[in-house]
């Protein structure tokens, strides 16, 4: 498994990235030459204007005079923390509804797939959107609400494993010796899902860190002060023309976060995968 991963030239550059970004969201109070909500009267030119980047901020500094690289910095933590928290819990939620469903079929397991069809019918933005707006935007309900468009689709891959190791002959056998459904679940099932809660972890936190981007864009995500990289853009879209790289910075962070982990959560989907495994 080791010597697949070494051969893998992208799943590397994605590890380096996500432990780059890792590393200034955790150090970012080291790192940082300013706080991150500290307005400064030489951020700004003698026409009030935000300064390109420069010596004294390497990235420049947004409308209120600010530095946009201390704010880069804090903003990963709060994306960050809002991609693992959201999709931690959607993870959960898929792997608990999916498992039951796929093991208990019938009346119980129709009746999750039914309500996991209705999650899925909905666009997940549209959904996140009205839940946002319904409740107090904040940095654990956007987490929150996140997670709760974002299980369906775990839940559907996890039925599907579980329907089929449900009907293998290592399960009849335990049922046959009396072995109750608790220890199957919990011994023989779980077990078996545990590589694709993993792959679907590392996929899920990609599409996480774009959603909460999308919602503190719109202005119904995290709030300011908070940085994060969506209300940093939202900030900034108006002055997009007089300095481009207010928007081109915060977007290149997510989009550069989020490919890197689409590439680890390939993959890792490729490697525990047996039909994939000897090739590439």
């Amino acid at each position: 498994m080791f010597r697949t991963l070494l051969r893998r030239p992208s799943l590397l550059i994605g590890l380096i990235v996500i432990a780059l970004v890792l590393a200034g969201a955790l150090f970012a109070p080291l790192i940082a030459p300013y706080q991150p909500d500290a307005q400064m009267f030489d951020g700004l030119s003698l026409e009030g204007a935000p300064l390109p980047p420069s010596h004294q901020f390497p990235l420049g500094t947004d409308t209120l005079g600010r530095d946009l690289f201390s704010r880069l910095l804090y903003g990963a933590r709060t994306s960050l923390l809002i991609g693992l928290v959201a999709n931690g819990i959607a993870v959960l939620i898929g792997l608990l509804i999916g498992t039951i469903a796929g093991y208990f079929s019938g009346l119980v397991g129709g009746t999750l797939m039914r309500f996991t069809d209705l999650m899925m019918a909905f666009p997940a933005l549209l959904l996140a959107i009205v839940l946002a707006a319904l409740l107090h935007p904040s940095l654990w309900i956007v987490a929150l609400v996140i997670a709760l468009v974002n299980w369906a689709q775990v839940a559907r891959i996890v039925y599907t494993e579980t329907r089929s190791l449900a009907e293998r002959d290592f399960i009849l056998a335990e049922r046959a010796m009396g072995a109750g459904h608790l220890r199957i679940l919990v011994l023989h099932i779980l077990p078996h899902l545990v590589p694709t809660a993993i792959v679907w972890g590392t996929l899920g936190i990609a599409t996480t860190v774009l959603l909460e981007a999308t919602l503190s864009f719109l202005g119904i995500g995290v709030q300011p002060p908070e940085p994060s990289w969506g209300n940093i853009v939202f900030e900034s879209q108006s002055y997009f023309q007089q300095a481009p790289w207010l928007v081109f910075f915060p977007g290149a962070a997510i989009l550069m976060t989020a490919l890197a982990f689409n590439l680890v959560g390939d993959a890792l989907r490729d490697i525990t995968d047996p039909t994939q495994r000897g090739r590439g």
